[in-house]
């Protein structure tokens, strides 16, 4: 690849390495490599003195062979249809490392929602919805939460499906407050995941968690939940970074501390941490540590600075956040690396979990919503371990191989219509 960075090519690079090792046919994977349906909408909003301005909203389908199609939606000025259609594709690829019987979606609206105001918030997320709803629906597309969006958009877009359809229709989105349908444990369930993961892979490496130093990129509801639930595991937590930039301390930090400052959604430039050394997002990424966790956006682990890092083991928290050069160079430097197709599986797992118990009208309680996410992604590890094992391959490898054989085979049973 050359130019500017497009994940969307990134994506199509590993699964071609990755049919290439499954000795797949090219009719086997050849429609894989399209979105199934790509809509651009245009979204006029009126603000608040009066004007209006028109945003760009997508949705992209990208595989319904395994079930209705499943992604979030972000909120983020630079988004644009390559990132969703990479987003959309890294979904079908989750759902079937986690194998819970979905498709992949995104979704996205290019705008800065920092420069909104609620209400001007609140329009702009009701006409994407009626952009996009004849394509969305428990049996279809169920949104949720991603960059910039939470479970009051989720919410929104829920009651705007509803009032268009003439009742309550809880299952069109996850990620939803818990007094309108949404699941305990689901606002926790990405970075839960991300610290089962990490705690599955030192137990196969034979490391004592206690001796292990964590440096996490992202303070927002992954990147915060992983660093606290590893922190309270015994890992201790030396680099934390948000937008803002971040800290760095040696004897490890008090994320107790930190993770009820960053909770309220303040930045950590507002925050004191005595004898911590202030750090930007950069140099997080390459400082020492031995487990490093990229939980803010995709394309932070690149050529430029792949080199630099210092970790033995990098878990994914956020989507993307590798390019293939920087792959291939942690292959080369013996790096670990658990994917985001898994590490982050988390919280469609437990998306999962809170569209069935909406379908079927019932409510499931906490413990068993984190043991039933356990249960799934510890087995998801290990069917990815083995794989890779198999091969003689990275951890990446080994999940894009378990998922691209499992769409394979279900697109294979359903044949192509017509």
């Amino acid at each position: 690849m050359s130019g500017k960075y497009n994940p969307y090519e990134n994506m199509l690079e590993v699964m071609e390495k990755a049919a290439t090792m499954l000795k797949l046919e090219k009719r086997d994977y050849e429609a894989l490599k399209y979105p199934e349906r790509e809509l651009k909408v245009s979204i006029p909003v009126e603000m608040d003195d009066g004007t209006v301005k028109v945003f760009e909203g997508y949705r992209v389908q990208h595989s319904s062979s395994r079930g209705p199609c499943k992604g979030g939606i972000r909120y983020h000025q630079d988004v644009d249809m390559d990132e969703v259609k990479a987003l959309a594709a890294w979904m079908s690829l989750k759902c079937a490392v986690a194998n819970i019987p979905y498709g992949g979606a995104k979704g996205g609206v290019k705008v800065d929602p920092s420069q909104l105001s609620e209400a001007e918030l609140r329009r702009l997320t009701r006409r994407y919805t009626a952009a996009i709803l004849p394509i969305i629906g428990p049996e279809k597309d169920i949104p949720a939460p991603d960059v910039n969006t939470n479970g009051q958009i989720m919410g929104w877009i829920m009651d705007t499906y509803s009032m268009m359809h003439g009742y309550t229709v809880p299952g069109v989105v996850t990620g939803k407050p818990f007094d309108i349908g949404g699941s305990l444990g689901r606002p926790e369930a990405t970075g839960r995941g991300v610290m089962f993961v990490t705690r599955e892979l030192l137990s196969r490496m034979g490391i004592d968690p206690k001796t292990v130093r964590v440096a996490v990129q992202g303070m927002g509801n992954v990147g915060s939940t992983a660093a606290l639930l590893l922190s309270r595991l015994g890992l201790k937590i030396i680099a934390v970074s948000d937008v803002s930039g971040g800290f760095y301390k040696a004897e490890g930090l008090n994320f107790e501390e930190i993770y009820q400052y960053v909770k309220t959604r303040r930045l950590l430039k507002d925050y004191e941490v005595e004898g911590a050394k202030r750090i930007t997002n950069d140099e997080l990424l390459t400082c020492d540590c031995d487990v490093l966790i990229p939980a803010a956006l995709e394309n932070q682990l690149s050529a430029k600075n792949a080199d630099k890092v210092k970790a033995k083991i990098i878990v994914e928290g956020a989507n993307g956040p590798t390019t293939a050069e920087a792959d291939e160079i942690f292959e080369k430097k013996g790096i670990t690396l658990v994917p985001d197709i898994l590490a982050n599986s988390g919280g469609v797992i437990v998306s999962y979990f809170e569209w069935v118990q909406n379908i079927q009208s019932l409510m499931w309680d906490e413990a068993e919503v984190n043991s039933k996410l356990e249960r799934i992604i510890t087995k998801a590890f290990s069917e990815v371990w083995d794989e890779s094992k198999n091969h003689n391959t990275t951890l990446r490898m080994g999940a894009n191989m378990v998922a691209l054989r499992r769409i394979v085979k279900a697109k294979k049973i359903r044949g192509i219509f017509p």
